[in-house]
């Protein structure tokens, strides 16, 4: 069988799919439909081989911790690009800007006079049993009044074609260097088909994210001193930090390598203590200062946090961001885009019930078969129940833990996310799929590098797309 049979042949299954509408191919994935039914199937396997080898000789890796097999795995990579039109995209790009604004607002908000909890917009009680709210950082001023400089958000699509925003990623987001290198080899297998469908470029975002960086110094010196904090090579996201470090020309710094003195920030170097204005860090909040948060890390700097307050150090992301992607606080960023903005949201969120009300937890357990149940701060596609494919003790058992603590839950109808092709098996088979954007906040603006990362469930029928579950990747191309 040809390549062009099995395009011709491919089968769309259930969900909305991006390449074939009702009859036919959509426009968009013309010119890539003729391109590749021009190759053999052979050729194809030939460029699924040549990818992996790309990705094996980089080290393009990521570590599942739960792996008896072993924690270091190749990303898996599907050679056929996903595409999304520049009018498609532009209403995403507006939608992730207008929601950056509005979170941005909230944080200060919420570290600063709480006005929106004394409106009654958001409700107390949700803040202060929120995990992530940290009561450490309280009226710290940042710089610029800037607390997500680095955000990735999750979109889905559904039913004809919409777009939602599933979560956002305002601490520490991973993924973008796979968003890079995933060009990197598309360019590589299919050299023409990137200038013959005029594909938007993604390669400026380290030099987009090193003048941000640069721009958040508190000292205006000339050449100002950012570095990027790792927890090390243990870290599943390690090859990430190594990588942006690499690009960005900058010091790829652990704990140890920092020190304070007089509430400034030291990185040790064979020519003596050099001072560090901004720092990129990969390391969870509650890691950063042993003298703050747990006592026991020797992954922070002991004194940070001090230095933070005084002004003299910038941490990117700012430190407390996770109280505004906790699952149960997204479902008020809607409210927050009408409070602080006072604009309809132009991305919608995914339908979102809160366990802690005790109507909604009763509506969900009667509809469990079509919710997906999640832990409020769990990521990785943890900590979830997917109701449709849960088996009954599953369900039983998972309703004892929502009903112990309902605070720490929230549920969602089940979306069928659209599907895209994909080569496996030496077949071109439908799968679902996922959008992280990289959206980039200095202060000139917000930055938002167009495509970003598609997720995809390599899994027939599976809606989870996490690396971490089994899922891989492919090559996002925004085309004018």
């Amino acid at each position: 069988m040809t390549t062009f049979e099995l395009l011709t042949n491919y089968s769309k299954g259930i969900s909305w799919d991006e390449m074939m509408g009702s009859e036919s191919v959509r426009d968009p994935y013309k010119k890539l439909f003729e391109s590749i039914g021009q190759l053999s199937v052979d050729q194809l396997r030939q460029k699924d081989i040549q990818a992996s080898e790309l990705f094996m000789n980089q080290g393009i890796t990521f570590t599942v911790y739960s792996d008896d097999a072993g924690i270091e795995r190749i990303f898996p990579f599907d050679i056929i690009p996903r595409i999304i039109t520049s009018a498609e995209w532009s209403h995403v790009e507006s939608g992730i800007k207008q929601r950056l604004r509005a979170l941005n607002l909230f944080l200060k908000d919420i570290y600063h006079d709480q006005q929106i909890i004394k409106d009654g917009i958001i409700p107390a009680s949700l803040i202060a049993s929120c995990p992530h709210f940290t009561r450490e950082v309280f009226g710290i001023n940042v710089p610029y009044d800037l607390y997500v400089h680095i955000s990735g958000i999750d979109l889905i699509r559904g039913d004809n074609g919409t777009f939602y925003i599933l979560e956002d990623n305002l601490r520490t987001p991973s993924g973008v260097s796979y968003m890079l290198e995933n060009r990197e080899v598309t360019k590589r297998l299919f050299p023409d088909l990137i200038s013959n469908n005029h594909v938007r470029m993604v390669n400026n975002y380290p030099l987009l994210l090193h003048n941000i960086l640069l721009s958040l110094s508190p000292r205006p010196v000339k050449f100002p001193v950012a570095v990027i904090l790792t927890p090390g090579v243990f870290n599943s996201a390690y090859y990430e930090h190594t990588f942006l470090a690499r690009q960005m020309g900058v010091p790829l710094v652990e704990g140890s390598d920092l020190v304070i003195n007089n509430h400034k920030v030291y990185m040790k170097t064979t020519r003596g203590l050099s001072q560090v204005d901004v720092i990129y860090r990969r390391v969870d909040d509650e890691f950063l200062d042993p003298l703050t948060f747990k006592p026991d890390s020797v992954l922070g700097v002991p004194g940070l946090i001090g230095a933070y307050r005084k002004g003299n150090v910038a941490i990117v992301n700012a430190v407390g961001n996770g109280v505004a992607d906790d699952k149960a606080v997204y479902a008020y960023v809607p409210d927050m885009i009408k409070y602080y903005l006072n604009e309809d949201p132009i991305l919608p969120n995914v339908p979102t019930y809160q366990m802690s009300d005790e109507e909604a937890r009763e509506y969900v357990f009667k509809n469990i078969t079509n919710m997906v149940l999640k832990r409020t701060n769990q990521s990785g596609g943890y900590g979830m129940l997917m109701g449709n494919s849960a088996s009954e003790k599953e369900i039983e058992d998972f309703k004892v833990k929502v009903n112990e603590n309902p605070r720490e839950f929230i549920a969602q109808p089940i979306i069928k996310l659209s599907t895209v092709p994909c080569f496996i098996d030496g077949k071109i088979q439908a799968r679902h799929v996922d959008l992280r954007p990289y959206a980039l906040c200095g202060p000139s603006g917000i930055e938002i590098v167009p495509g970003g990362l598609t997720r995809v469930a390599l899994r027939e029928g599976s809606l989870v797309v996490n690396s971490s579950q089994g899922g891989g990747s492919k090559d996002t191309w925004i085309i004018d």
